[in-house]
């Protein structure tokens, strides 16, 4: 059976009841004793990153910083 933790009590001990959540521990939160709303943990996703993955999808042209270039040059030259 599932505890129904009180405002008050989650209030009171809230790192305790977060670090229960991080564990995977789903928390019932309480009103009058009547469980009213859940505390999950987020759902971990640790997809690994891959190089060169979006190869051929981007393209930049080779001038994509001349405005900014621009730019820089006309504030060095004050």
């Amino acid at each position: 059976m599932d505890t129904v933790v009180n405002v008050h009590e989650l209030k009171t001990h809230y790192s305790k009841y977060l670090e229960q959540a991080i564990g995977g521990k789903e928390i019932l939160l309480g009103k009058h004793g009547k469980a009213v709303a859940k505390i999950v943990p987020l759902a971990q996703v640790n997809t690994p990153r891959v190089p060169g993955a979006l190869k051929g999808e981007i393209w930049v042209s080779d001038d994509f910083d001349k405005p900014f270039l621009a730019l820089w040059d006309e504030i060095g030259n004050k």
